[in-house]
């Protein structure tokens, strides 16, 4: 579903849109919320459910997590309004655990089931039945029919099948999370495992009912750019063709002051510090044979995932700031008076903007998606921006990073530029379920001597769980921003 427009992005494009006016007009907050999901579901016949109560209901929920709320407890009568004053300010807010599963919009679907289809045509052979290694197969009616109690989920009927009339349904949430923190409810609903999730997103883009979703700071950040307060925004590598093939980076810099941020920094500035401080790692630790491989730390879903099911490896995990903090770092050097917004694909990026154990310095984080809603609530038609601004802060290593392997290719270039008698070996993972695999490897000795990149999502961040475009796409915008660079590394300090 990456890169279609479907209903599901649309309704989540329009459930920010209404909470970013919400934030920028409302004068009588409370009622304007109550009557929100009224405005969203505004016809008779439903369009999505059986009814549109359970529309508006589902509505409900997704107003309260864009605004940064919890979900309401099914059996307690919580009104939808309850933590909105808490909700209703300027300062950083941000309510743990950021993703979550809406209950009544799950649809409860097949957790691992194989079922025969009607291109089942009943033959002869009976392969199927034949490679079934428990009998679960029989035939009825002419057609193979899978007992699902003595069912156990091999595949192997599947495979022998030569009409490929046999279906493997999954859960496509589970599917997608590489961590196995889907579970389910007494209802057969997913829930997540929050001891396992590492807050990547794949689960929410996945999910074809728009039955999770993440919660969003849009809110709180419109309330403190109308306190007054100065703002300057950051923007990932991955932002480029976000909005269109039209909008170019110059014409969203504009468009952002526009919007009302005080500045904007590309965030490749702080990977360009980053790709020549893992360089320098990688050259000083792991070529010298003191570490036996390098983890890279951009990826925050990556770091958390290694050091939940790998602890292991923490102190090869490289202690380089990441970009987001780096830059967030160098614009309050230069702005002390300043409060900052990350403006990226990631969601796993708001989990790293709170942690405590690393003063982030990032006081908001906001997703690509998230920002195309406060534009349309500002009426702000990008296509229409005379570019005003430049992006030229970065180098083209540093605008890589957005791409998977961009970061390990950033690093790799660094060292055999400045240290050109060190050998380097380079590996890259992405996804969750490819990154588990590199580790194991590398757990078991079969990396040593590399420096490991690893990105949570398949493609890495501009297929992140907040971008607006299709990955092919992507590549093709990061790659010819690239070119633009003034230069192609970062120096040697």
């Amino acid at each position: 579903m990456r890169g279609l427009d479907t209903e599901v992005r649309r309704i989540r494009r329009q459930i920010f849109k209404e909470v970013a006016n919400l934030a920028y007009t409302s004068e009588n907050l409370k009622d304007d919320v109550e009557a929100l999901p009224y405005k969203i579901v505004d016809y008779d016949e439903p369009a999505h459910r059986e009814n549109v109560y359970r529309e508006r209901a589902i509505a409900r929920e997704r107003i309260r997590l864009a605004m940064g709320l919890s979900l309401r407890p099914e059996n307690m009568p919580v009104h939808v309004t309850q933590g909105l004053e808490e909700s209703n300010i300027s300062e950083k807010y941000y309510e743990p655990p950021l993703m979550q599963v809406i209950p009544s919009a799950c649809n409860a679907c097949p957790e691992n089931v194989y079922l025969v289809t009607d291109r089942c045509l009943g033959c002869v052979a009976h392969p199927c039945r034949e490679v079934c290694p428990k009998g679960a197969i029989s035939m009825v009616n002419g057609k193979s029919y899978i007992d699902q109690e003595k069912c156990i989920k091999c595949g192997k009927c599947k495979a022998v099948c030569p009409y490929d009339a046999i279906s493997h349904q999954v859960r496509p949430c589970a599917a997608a999370c590489g961590v196995n923190a889907i579970k389910s409810d007494s209802k057969g609903r997913a829930v997540i495992d929050n001891e396992l999730c590492v807050s990547c997103g794949q689960c929410m883009v996945n999910c074809p009912f728009a039955a999770i979703a993440d919660k969003s700071q849009i809110f709180q950040l419109i309330r403190a750019m109308q306190s007054g307060r100065k703002i300057i925004a950051q923007v990932a590598p991955a932002f480029v063709g976000q909005f269109g093939p039209k909008v170019s980076p110059n014409m969203i810099k504009t468009a952002l002051k526009q919007l009302g941020f005080a500045d904007v920094y590309e965030t490749a500035i702080g990977a360009d510090m980053g790709a020549i401080a893992e360089a320098e790692h990688y050259v000083h630790e792991v070529a010298t044979g003191e570490l036996p491989f390098l983890l890279t730390s951009c990826c925050p879903s990556w770091s958390v995932m290694a050091k939940k099911f790998f602890p292991e490896t923490i102190d090869k995990i490289s202690n380089a700031l990441t970009p987001m903090v780096a830059t967030a770092r160098k614009i309050k050097e230069e702005h002390p008076d300043a409060s900052v917004v990350f403006i990226g694909p990631c969601a796993s990026k708001k989990l790293e903007a709170s942690r405590r154990t690393i003063r982030s310095d990032v006081d908001f984080v906001i997703t690509f998606e998230e920002l195309a809603g406060m534009f349309e609530a500002k009426g702000i038609d990008l296509e229409a921006v005379v570019a005003e601004d430049e992006m030229q802060d970065a180098t083209a290593a540093g605008r890589g990073y957005g791409v998977a392997g961009g970061v390990a290719s950033a690093i790799e270039q660094c060292i055999r530029e400045y240290y050109p008698d060190v050998e380097v070996n380079i590996e890259h993972a992405e996804s969750l379920a490819e990154c588990k695999k590199m580790l194991l490897l590398a757990k078991a000795g079969k990396k040593n001597g590399c420096l490991i990149e690893g990105m949570a999502c398949p493609g890495g961040c501009i297929a992140g769980a907040g971008t607006n475009i299709a990955i092919p796409q992507a590549v093709k915008e990061v790659n010819a921003f690239k070119k633009t660079a003034t230069a192609e590394l970062p120096e040697l300090n």
